[in-house]
């Protein structure tokens, strides 16, 4: 008896101005099963699955639901086919209750009035269905990220979609809800439920993907059987080439101390926070989410007010009020949502790299646009930003070169420190050695860098010493040559009383 197809792309071609997204590509996905898609960013992955969600059309080639040709002419046409989407930003309105988002534009009526009882019954019944407990009378911007995820999902389910794409659907989540999102996962599986799944996170598709596919520059390259393949083979057909090192560390000798944090307190948040980074190293800060890394960070920057505590500079007392103050300083940050904090990203790139240097392009009263694309020019070929020109949107890049991007704006500045939130989050694996690299560059330099990280092998590859975070307080902190991923989440998981 042979496997029923849900979806089949056949020979699949996109262009945009200047940029051919998909040169004929193929993919098929059957019913139960988690087929994973995976690729550089700027495999056209994402242009794919816009196109079977009816937010792009394709040039050129043919789309199968269920062995039937079909068009999908918009969104309205996929979720009639069955076909619905979880991108990797969310797609929910805060404001609303669970219940509403879920039945959004199709709202249960009685006459001419919404029916709010039967909505609230019917939010019940898929959630229950889904087996998640999330009272649907909530509003969405109350629940943590995983079960805003949950709502996404159930969302789908009450469309009866068979088809369900996700993207990236756990970069923003804890280890206990990327748990929760795999038990799930396995029940839509068993009633039949097609996946397809996008992920950077190789590592996680060991748990859940049946097939892989794998894109290269809008080329379909391979399609195999994930428990006959292994990681190596992934990357190498990803990339087009071997990659030797995953964690490229270089190792320097130990510089003088440049930061110094001292008794750092926020009420409820940073609880006597205390330690230095020395010229040179990478500090790596591990713990669960909510355990205060950013936090720390933000409070480091001058983003939040400190409450109580000093901040030592190259042995001198900063009064840090603003990022205004702690950039004068020679203390940058690159943020977690490079999205929604470290770019402008209706703008270009050349205005991104240079908001932050106004200082160094003026000419006397003006800005100079000679000096303006000097500097940018200078900085996208250092760091290899792949674009079509300065003028590109930053919206347009894909994650790997927008993260270079938020890297390389600081790069003129008289760097000291850098703080870096969540480096390699949602880029792919070659982008992530650039990255890495870079942050060797820096290091080399004798920059001291803070780097946070929700991926323990990350932590574990990259830094020279640990710090671990657990409610607000430093647990411990650990030489690279002592630490393991066992020690790092027994000082993660430590309960401390009496916040």
């Amino acid at each position: 008896m042979t496997e029923e197809i849900l979806l089949k792309a056949v020979n699949i071609k996109k262009s945009f101005p200047g940029v051919q997204a998909l040169k004929g590509v193929n993919f098929e996905l059957k019913k139960g099963e988690v087929h994973a898609l995976v690729g550089e960013n700027g495999a056209g992955k994402s242009t794919l699955m816009k196109i079977f969600a009816g937010v792009y059309a394709p040039d050129e080639g043919d789309i199968y639901i269920r062995g039937k040709k079909e068009i999908i002419s918009g969104p309205k046409k996929a979720q009639e086919l069955g076909i619905s989407i979880i991108y990797q930003e969310l797609n929910l309105c805060q404001h609303l209750s669970v219940a509403q988002n879920i039945f959004l534009g199709r709202e249960p009526r009685r006459g001419l009035l919404i029916d709010e009882k039967k909505m609230i019954n019917d939010a019940k019944e898929v959630l229950n269905y889904l087996n998640v407990d999330i009272n649907p009378e909530e509003k969405v911007k109350n629940l943590p990220i995983g079960k805003q995820q949950m709502v996404e999902i159930a969302k789908a389910i009450s469309l009866n979609s068979n088809i369900l794409i996700m993207d990236e659907p756990t970069s923003a989540l804890t280890n206990r809800e990327v748990e929760e999102l795999f038990k799930l996962i396995k029940r839509l599986k068993e009633k039949g439920v097609g996946i397809i799944y996008i992920s950077h996170r190789l590592e996680e598709l060991y748990l859940i993907a049946d097939r892989i596919t794998i894109f290269r520059d809008g080329e379909y390259i391979q399609t195999l059987e994930f428990d006959k393949t292994n990681m190596d083979e992934i990357i190498k057909l990803m990339v087009g080439r071997q990659l030797n090192e995953k964690f490229p560390r270089v190792e320097t000798r130990k510089g003088k101390k440049i930061l110094e944090v001292k008794n750092v307190w926020r009420k409820g948040v940073l609880h006597d926070i205390n330690f230095e980074l020395f010229e040179g190293e990478i500090l790596g800060f591990a713990g669960l989410m909510g355990a205060g890394r950013t936090e720390l960070a933000r409070a480091i920057f001058g983003a939040d007010k400190i409450e109580k505590g000093e901040i030592w500079l190259e042995g001198k007392k900063l009064t840090i009020n603003s990022p205004r103050d702690a950039i004068e300083n020679g203390i940058v940050y690159v943020p977690e949502d490079r999205k929604k904090q470290g770019l402008a990203l209706i703008m270009d790139i050349e205005q991104n790299l240079t908001l932050p240097n106004i200082d160094i392009i003026k000419s006397k009263l003006f800005l100079s646009s000679k000096k303006e694309e000097e500097l940018s020019r200078d900085i996208v070929k250092k760091l290899n930003i792949k674009c079509s020109s300065l003028k590109q949107r930053a919206m347009n890049l894909s994650g790997g070169n927008q993260q270079k991007v938020v890297v390389g704006k600081w790069l003129p500045k008289n760097l000291k420190v850098l703080i870096i939130d969540e480096p390699t989050r949602g880029i792919d694996v070659a982008s992530k050695i650039e990255i890495y690299n870079i942050l060797n560059e820096l290091k080399l330099k004798g920059i001291g860098i803070i780097m946070i990280s929700s991926e323990l092998p990350e932590i574990l590859g990259m830094s020279d010493r640990i710090a671990v975070m657990s409610e607000g307080r430093l647990t411990a902190i650990l030489d690279r040559t002592e630490a393991t991923q066992e020690k790092i989440m027994q000082y993660a998981t430590l309960k401390i009383a009496n916040n």
